[in-house]
């Protein structure tokens, strides 16, 4: 991985051979045969999957059988039997199996802090990678973010138009939320979580390469300053992921770009966000949604809100300005009336929405 960082991005390999356009997908953690035949109804052709930790993790979702979800944990990696079963189930239903949504803290935690068991994260992650790769799985989605530090959202209740309820952080209803957390053996530095996630690139990313997997960093959420809870929080702001992107260069590492973390950042602009990733050709997916404030406290809200920090169909026409062709994903959507814990209603809006801006898109504005 000598190469430059430019050189290297212009031959990024793409995650299927068609060269397929800029399309809007979802996550799920089920691959029931309800749950497909629900995507691809509303006019989707792209899944990604969220794994199931036997140690609980952050993203509920409901029904999800043992042969309908796949289980990812410290030492537990699905096989490539496993792995390819789950992607055919996704082909029968006609979408396409994108990737690994995520990695549960469990996976990673210890190797973030450089503690002891970090190499059996380390040698779950290549396992992992290698068996996505060998079941034609192109990408694996992941964070480096400390769990159990702050709570990603402090209400789960806010009031959007017509009853519909909204996700909020406000540090203001956190106490000491700087104050490092009862279980935390010691403070850490921001250096040597530097030094840590150089030391994790340089391990998985050669894995990545051979096995032909693109992994995607995700922002922390919500940004901050430097640290909540006595651990920084790396990925908060522009220059950390620029960062991210130059520290170990390869065609296989990129951003899960979640335009509503960015969106939180005090100081980000989304227009440049997307325009310098972009046009390196960092982006592997996107996460699509947005919020109305931005840290210290901000809250979720509808895609087409008025609202809401940044334009949508700017964001849409900059993506594809860039020549972006990969997945956006309505990853977080408010509750509304009768919907379900995972949202079809909701996420069928999100979804219909982003159809119609990318339709719009095709036809030249029309």
């Amino acid at each position: 991985m000598s190469q430059d960082h430019d050189s290297m991005k212009r031959n990024r390999p793409s995650t299927d051979g068609d060269q397929l356009p800029l399309r809007t997908g979802l996550r799920t953690r089920t691959l029931s045969d309800d749950r497909l035949a629900f995507c691809r109804q509303i006019g989707v052709e792209d899944v990604f999957l969220d794994h199931r930790s036997p140690r609980g993790d952050v993203f509920e979702d409901e029904g999800s059988g043992d042969d309908e979800t796949i289980t990812i944990d410290d030492g537990v990696v699905p096989s490539v039997s496993e792995l390819v079963q789950a992607r055919r189930r996704a082909e029968d239903a006609g979408l396409r199996l994108m990737g690994i949504q995520s990695l549960s803290y469990n996976v990673y935690g210890k190797i973030m802090l450089d503690k002891e068991g970090k190499e059996s994260q380390l040698d779950t992650i290549k396992r992992l990678i290698r068996n996505l790769g060998s079941a034609d799985i192109p990408i694996l989605g992941y964070q480096w973010n400390p769990r159990g530090v702050v709570p990603m959202r402090t209400s789960q209740t806010v009031r959007l138009r017509g009853g519909a309820r909204g996700r909020e952080f406000d540090i203001d209803d956190l106490d000491e939320p700087y104050e490092p957390v009862d279980d935390l053996e010691r403070e850490y530095t921001e250096a040597e979580l530097w030094d840590n996630y150089e030391a994790f690139l340089e391990e998985v990313l050669p894995v990545a390469e051979e096995a032909g997997v693109q992994l995607a960093l995700h922002p922390a959420d919500p940004p901050t300053v430097e640290q909540l809870g006595g651990i920084p929080r790396l990925f908060r702001n522009f220059e950390a992921f620029r960062r991210a992107m130059e520290i170990v260069p390869s065609d296989n590492h990129g951003l899960k770009l979640c335009l509503g973390c960015f969106s939180e950042m005090p100081d980000a602009d989304i227009e440049e966000v997307i325009t310098h990733f972009g046009e390196d050709d960092d982006i592997v997916f996107v996460h699509f949604r947005d919020v109305v404030g931005t840290w210290p406290r901000f809250t979720e809200t509808f895609l087409d809100d008025e609202q809401s920090n940044f334009d949508p169909v700017v964001a849409i026409e900059q993506l594809r300005a860039v020549g972006f062709d990969g997945v956006v994903v309505p990853d977080h959507v408010p509750d509304v009336v009768g919907d379900t814990e995972w949202g079809h209603r909701s996420r069928a809006h999100a979804v219909a929405y982003l159809n119609g801006v990318l339709a719009c898109a095709d036809d030249g504005g029309r």
